[in-house]
């Protein structure tokens, strides 16, 4: 089964084109046997690919496949090649997985839309890039997939393009992670022509053996590559446009932006970690980086009162964690809470979209209220996607990836105490948030009766997704709770296992044990807050000092006010100011001249014959004239 691998992100690279090329003749129920027939056979051949895999011998888990050469410019030869080993196969696996779930959930959601069709080629499109660049085995294919996602990105969010606020979004999009892309394509650049490939294995073996821990060289290549990596998982200080890309259909901020696409950066990092480990200055500021980012966007998710601009800034502060655990040299903590964050994740977006559904498309969480009892299935999903998320102790899988990340955020070599207490001032914000929502959606009094239920096709993925989120994290049991590191253990041949440290169990056993109050602790300020005590929060938020700091967090702590009068006006201003240069006058000059020119010859024409023969005779007359004296 593995020379099938090329399958996976071929079929839906195939649906897109079969929608493009016939989408305007599909009937709803055709584009969307489409669209989902391709993501469930590239899911169902990833599974079995994945279990040919586990067949082999531990010491060859690795597997390799070409399919064409590129292009050829001297001794640079890239392929289109594919590489599954242990990391790969765990991207694979999520993104085939929680894609095939979204595109059921999505046949139901976008059910009246006009641009059902192109919706399922937009998607699939998408699925198709993200596997690429998960599955190459050079860093020239990864940046195919990575520009793919990132086009996809722009074409979904801006969907409902008719609404400016859409098209602005996907605008903003492009725009902002564009300027990652730049430094990702310069430090492209570094690594191929001073180690003269691109191929993933061998450039990481060419670097290790050449280049010195600290020189400039890697630390020049790691410090662009983490540029890029900010750009597309919404890192500070490039992490603005991820709220708006909440202006795109539900699924697509369910997969793009929460599951899958914002969460390339991290694995690019960890694909490329020997790079890092040879930038110590770079790998301390991926850490500082995801320290930051997860305690800004949580404050400003406390603020929000659009559902799903809090679930923005909470995937924003949640990658915030990945970042930090990449930071401190725990790479497969990384990838494990990337895993169980696409489950919870994709699970909240789903639920609440069946919310804003049901609500006649009204996002305001404080507008809703009472809802746990007409929207059941939605109610029991989110709670368990939100209990996740919070990392409650033992029953959900946020916890054991959470977990596992501050505690080393703790021991590592490369932690300490301070990047430890910012991810647990994270965890409790996260927790505060996450049962806001919980609380103001479902609980309390009702304002308006809901009109739709979800059906099968919502329903299901909600369900799946929710186990996932309760029972994913029993792939690592730390210490305390069985000592079965599978998921690490599985992880070990691609990535290196944080250094060990003495008195390993107890440690944890103390930091699990305040982690777990932490969570439960937040989940209690939530319900002081904004069920027994809202109005006394309300009353504190108008006075003036709170109601800065809540207006000051509400806006993204400035980023956007900044970002317009240091980039935006002054190219604007340039612009208009081009607009009034001298050189236009040039070009209005030989456009005034080019009409001028016209107008003479279209007054010959004025369908006279004998003015026609006069001319033509006068033309051979002057010609005649000029040849014989000149």
């Amino acid at each position: 089964m593995l020379e099938w691998l090329w399958l996976v992100p071929a079929l839906p690279f195939a649906g897109f084109l079969v929608l493009v090329a016939a989408g305007a003749r599909l009937r709803r129920a055709g584009a969307a046997a489409v669209g989902i027939g391709s993501i469930a056979g590239a899911t169902a051949i990833a599974f079995a690919v994945a279990a040919s895999f586990a067949g082999l011998p531990p010491g060859a888990r690795v597997y390799s496949q070409t399919l064409w050469t590129w292009m050829r410019v001297g001794d640079f030869e890239p392929a289109i090649a594919l590489r599954l080993d242990a990391l790969s196969l765990v991207m694979m696996l999520v993104v085939a997985a929680v894609s095939l779930l979204i595109h059921i959930y999505s046949s139901a959601y976008m059910e009246g839309d006009d641009g059902y069709a192109r919706f399922f080629a937009y998607m699939n499109l998408f699925v198709g890039s993200m596997l690429a660049l998960v599955l190459a085995d050079n860093l020239l294919f990864l940046y195919f997939g990575w520009e793919g996602v990132g086009l996809c990105s722009y074409l979904l969010i801006g969907f409902w393009y008719r609404d400016p606020v859409n098209a602005n979004a996907g605008r903003k999009a492009f725009i902002v992670t564009r300027v990652g892309d730049t430094a990702l394509a310069i430090g492209l650049f570094i690594l191929a022509t001073r180690l003269g490939t691109l191929e993933i294995q061998p450039l990481m073996e060419r670097a290790a053996a050449q280049w010195p821990v600290g020189s400039a060289l890697p630390v020049a290549a790691a410090a662009l590559l983490l540029g890029g990596a900010v750009g597309k998982s919404a890192q500070l200080p490039l992490q603005t446009w991820l709220p708006d890309a909440m202006a795109g259909p539900t699924p697509v901020s369910a997969l793009i932006h929460a599951a899958t696409m914002v969460t390339a950066g991290v694995y690019l990092i960890a694909r490329t970690h020997v790079l890092f480990a040879l930038a110590p200055p770079v790998q301390l500021a991926v850490a500082v980086v995801g320290a930051a980012t997860l305690l800004l966007a949580g404050c400003s998710a406390l603020t929000q009162w659009d559902i799903k601009r809090v679930l923005a800034y909470s995937t924003i502060s949640q990658i915030g964690y990945m970042f930090l655990a990449l930071g401190v040299g725990a790479w497969s903590a990384a990838i494990f809470h990337f895993m169980t964050h696409a489950f919870f994740k994709a699970l909240l977006f789903l639920a609440a979209g069946v919310v804003i559904l049901a609500m006649h498309e009204e996002h305001d969480m404080f507008k809703m209220g009472g809802l746990r009892r007409d929207l059941p299935i939605a109610f029991w999903t989110f709670l368990a996607g939100a209990a996740s998320l919070s990392a409650v102790p033992v029953v959900t899988a946020g916890f054991y990836s959470k977990d596992l990340i501050l505690f080393d955020a703790w021991s590592s070599p490369a932690g300490g105490p301070w990047l430890w207490l910012a991810g647990i001032v994270g965890a409790l914000l996260t927790s505060v948030y996450s049962f806001r929502m919980v609380f103001l959606t479902f609980f309390g009094s009702g304002r308006h009766a809901p009109a739709r239920t979800a059906g099968w096709r919502m329903g299901v993925p909600l369900v799946v997704l929710a186990i996932l989120a309760l029972v994913a994290g029993f792939i690592e049991l730390p210490p305390t709770l069985g000592d079965r590191p599978v998921f690490t253990d599985a992880l070990r041949a691609v990535l290196p296992p944080v250094e060990a440290v003495p008195a390993r169990a107890a440690d944890l056993a103390r930091l699990q044990l305040v982690a777990g109050i932490v969570s439960l602790a937040g989940i209690g300020v939530a319900w002081l807050l904004y069920l027994r005590h809202r109005a006394t929060l309300a009353a504190l938020i108008q006075r003036p000092a709170p109601s800065r700091l809540h207006r000051f967090w509400f806006a993204g702590w400035g980023f956007d006010w900044l970002y317009d009068r240091l980039f935006v006006r002054p190219v604007v201003g340039f612009a208009e100011a081009g607009r009034r240069d001298g050189i236009d006058r040039i070009y209005d000059v030989l456009a005034w001249a080019s009409q001028a020119a016209w107008r003479a010859l279209s007054a010959t024409e004025t369908g006279g014959v004998r003015w026609y023969a006069a001319s033509i005779a006068l033309g051979a007359a002057i010609v005649t004239t000029i040849v014989i004296f000149l």
